[in-house]
């Protein structure tokens, strides 16, 4: 026999080593995914390769069976068994057969109208990677009893781990429990269980089927790309059936009423039972509709849906005297080669046929084509039995055109009983159908995975007014501030220079304020925030923050990017979004800056409002900001006023997208709040040099930053509000009488020179090149500049108050009252 892993050992030199029966566990095959070339196929998940349904279910129950034994049963009753989608969801369930005593959860990608979430984690590898944690029991993830974690593969460990130390920070417990097929960690990754162990002060146990070591070439992820272009490119890819098949045969199972389909919202020991009367049944009414001289059967599972079609195949097994096979479809793009030495010699595509969260796309069956199957049993839950599934590229059709005979089996959906309950007429439908983020390159110059905007696009929509005209309608009450656009301020020469000047004299400043901010944020908030950055001034921060995530820990986290505008509050349509896809509670809103507090309070109100109307909780107000000179909130990089060069300039620092938009014509209940696109600036775009160049100084500060992240976390860091307090002083003091007026900080005080009416510039006695920039804007504008001794900012902008267009000269400059 050849291998099924040779073909790719040749070509890559990728080598598997280690248990003498790993051959027979895993082959190789090249995954069509750009974070990682090579995918280990198990011989015996039931996933990829059709196999015997006794050996799938006997190496899952015999794991269960360890675990068991190494708990014991007194705390085998305690446990919770966790599986991972798609792939070792009936492998997860099979290990809780196995336990036999244990609860079991799956998690999910399949989102649920109503339902909230116990939690969810990101697999950074994975072509798709959001989990969601769905369990009907809102108890059930909340006791102190071991966690049992089920994955096919444990490679890294990074998902389990960080599935621990997300669940952890919730519900801590003292001991943990990872099952996995095969060990295959590398020398480094091994040592850090014990490490991870101590970190969180539990026990972690290990149990596996075989252990071994994958040995990689370098550049075995660009080898490996090449190398399934160069096949895909040769290669006729599998669409429509290329000949007509006999209709599926549909057959009832009676699948019993009160049993789960499987175990996406929990599944208990109780529910197995039930399932374990009903299975005779269910395979003599498959049998009876299969024709009689089927030799060679194949029950075909339906990504996250594995144990079901599973269990249903294992007893056909015992019913037929047929030589009985099981393996699912898949979301994972993987190549197909027609060659011993190769674990995955066929592919079927077909559109996906459930409606997915993450939208419409292609799906697949391997090892099915060619496989000489007498008859296929497609075994369907009800939410996916939709007419993608009849249609003539559709699933049913495919199959058709590759065995003789189809037969549609569909277990019934479970839904849990309040989800069942929901009723949408009760809210509007829109929330709920929400679209996904915009991203680069179609919508701001930023790379797609660093950031994704909850905007809708008003690139289209004529929003600028000239700046006196805006002001005089803003303070007249006649508009609000968010209902237009100012011109876009294109810099000279010289201000250019100015803000390449300053970046490189503060880039270093600004990466230690990056790494004690995001340090913080892992320490105290969550272990795999959900970064959330403040439209449009957060938004380069929360990008930076990413990076350093991503550069110091490995960690990929979420980043978007929302609106909320002063008076009106946050966009409640982009909060729906991510309450409906990720924790709350691992929200953390990103700012730039904090100037007198204005939208640390808005934020605030904002989600105490959103929780009385929409009955969603979770979310923090605290915002993390680069810098608080203001001293409003408890997270940030640091509280001295400096020069942020991102607030040097609007949109071509900010992946050319304007401020939010919210104006009631272009922006209904169920939209979420607009923005433009400047893609005609492109010429002046220096969005990515401002994050490169911040980010190429974060090995040289890291150091301080541990130091100074020491210090703050033992720290009293209260807000004391006393920009506010200066704020309001200021007013009085120059007979201003409106603190909106009065804008404290370098950065707000760029923001009136380039985007209102200024009257004055405050600038603190003494400050040095941080101003530089202002002074020229104001020289432009012909604006003042006062220096004041006492003053808690670098500078304070005033803008002009009880502004009219008489208020200006014909030149357009600002002239005093």
């Amino acid at each position: 026999m050849v291998w099924s892993g040779t073909w790719v050992a040749q070509r890559l030199g990728v080598e598997l080593e280690g248990d003498e029966k790993l051959h027979s566990l895993l082959g190789l095959a090249l995954r069509r995914n750009p974070k990682r070339a090579h995918l280990l196929v198990s011989n015996v998940l039931g996933k990829h390769v059709p196999q015997s349904p006794a050996v799938v279910y006997g190496h899952g129950v015999a794991l269960g069976e360890r675990v068991r034994q190494l708990l014991g049963d007194d705390e085998a009753r305690r446990a919770v068994v966790l599986g991972y989608a798609e792939t070792a969801t009936g492998l997860g369930h099979s290990v809780a057969d196995g336990v036999g005593l244990a609860p079991y959860l799956h998690s999910t990608r399949r989102s649920v109208p109503g339902m909230a979430q116990a939690g969810g984690f990101e697999e950074s590898h994975s072509h798709a990677t959001s989990h969601l944690l769905l369990p009907e029991d809102p108890g059930l993830l909340a006791g102190d009893g071991p966690l049992v974690l089920v994955d096919d593969e444990f490679s890294t460990g990074n998902t389990v781990l960080n599935t621990i130390r997300a669940l952890h920070g919730r519900y801590p417990r003292e001991r943990y429990v990872i099952v996995a097929l095969v060990d295959m960690r590398s020398a480094a990754d091994q040592g850090r269980l014990d490490e991870f162990a101590r970190e969180i002060d539990a026990r972690v146990d290990l149990v596996t089927a075989a252990s071994g070591t994958v040995r990689l070439p370098d550049g075995v992820l660009q080898k490996g790309q090449e190398l399934v272009a160069a096949y895909e490119q040769g290669q006729q890819r599998s669409g429509p059936a290329t000949k007509a098949g006999a209709a599926a045969t549909r057959v009832d199972l009676h699948w019993p009423q009160d049993v789960p389909d499987g175990g996406r919202h929990g599944f208990t020991p109780a529910h197995r039972e039930r399932l374990e009367r009903a299975l005779p049944g269910m395979a003599e009414r498959i049998a009876a509709a299969l024709p009689g001289d089927a030799r060679r059967v194949l029950v075909l599972g339906f990504e996250e849906l594995m144990y079901a079609p599973l269990r249903l195949a294992g007893e056909l097994e015992r019913t037929l005297e047929a030589d009985v096979r099981y393996s699912t479809t898949t979301r994972s793009p993987v190549l197909a080669v027609d060659d011993p030495g190769y674990a995955i010699r066929s592919r079927i595509v077909f559109p996906a046929h459930d409606d997915p969260d993450d939208g419409p796309g292609e799906r697949y069956a391997y090892n099915v084509a060619g496989a000489g199957f007498d008859a296929v049993v497609a075994v369907v839950d009800s939410s996916a039995h939709t007419p993608e599934l009849n249609a003539p590229d559709g699933l049913l059709a495919q199959l058709a055109a590759h065995t003789p005979h189809v037969v549609l089996a569909v277990v019934p959906s479970h839904v849990p009983s309040y989800a069942a309950a929901y009723d949408p007429s009760s809210a509007p439908e829109r929330p709920y159908m929400l679209p996904e983020p915009l991203r680069g390159p179609a919508f701001s110059s930023y790379a797609p995975d660093e950031v994704g905007w909850l905007l809708q696009d008003l690139s289209d929509a004529r929003l600028e007014a000239p700046t006196e005209e805006r002001e005089e309608a803003i303070q007249s009450g006649g508009a609000h501030y968010a209902e237009s656009l100012p011109v876009e301020y294109q810099p000279s020469p010289e201000y250019q220079e100015l803000f390449h000047t300053a970046l490189e004299e503060s880039a270093a400043r600004i990466a230690q304020a990056v790494g004690v901010v995001t340090e913080t944020v892992l320490a105290e908030r969550s272990p795999r925030p959900v970064l959330v950055s403040l439209a449009r001034a957060g938004t380069p921060v929360g990008v930076l923050m990413r990076r350093w995530a991503q550069h110091r820990h490995g960690l990929d986290l979420h980043h978007y990017a929302v609106s909320i505008v002063r008076g009106r509050g946050i966009d409640a349509n982009a909060l729906r979004w991510l309450a409906a896809h990720h924790d709350p509670a691992d929200v953390v809103f990103v700012d730039g800056w904090t100037g007198k507090g204005a939208i640390t309070r808005e934020l605030a109100q904002a989600l105490v409002e959103f929780e009385k109307a929409e009955g969603v909780s979770g979310f923090d107000p605290e915002i993390a900001v680069l810098a608080d000179p203001g001293s409003c909130v408890r997270t940030y990089g640091t509280r001295e006023d400096f020069l942020i060069p991102s607030a040097c300039l609007n949109s071509t620092v900010s992946g050319l997208i304007s401020r939010t938009v919210l104006r009631a014509d272009l922006v209904g209940p169920d939209d979420y709040h607009g923005a433009k696109f400047y893609r005609e600036l492109a010429d002046a775009d220096v969005s990515g040099a401002f994050l490169d160049a911040v980010a190429a100084r974060f090995d040289e500060v890291a150091d301080a930053v541990d130091t100074k992240v020491k210090e703050l976390l033992s720290a009293d860091r209260t807000p004391t509000w006393e920009g506010w307090a200066a704020v309001e002083r200021i007013s009085e003091e120059y007979g201003i009488h409106d603190v909106n007026l009065v804008k404290p900080g370098v950065g707000e005080a760029t923001r009136v020179l380039l985007r209102r009416v200024p009257w004055k510039i405050l600038a603190h006695s003494g400050a040095g090149s941080d101003l530089d920039h202002v002074r020229l804007l104001a020289e432009q504008r012909g604006v003042p500049v006062e220096e004041v001794a006492e003053l808690p900012y670098s500078c304070v902008g005033l803008i002009h108050p009880k502004y009219t267009r008489g208020a200006t000269g014909a030149d357009g400059k600002a002239v005093s009252n």
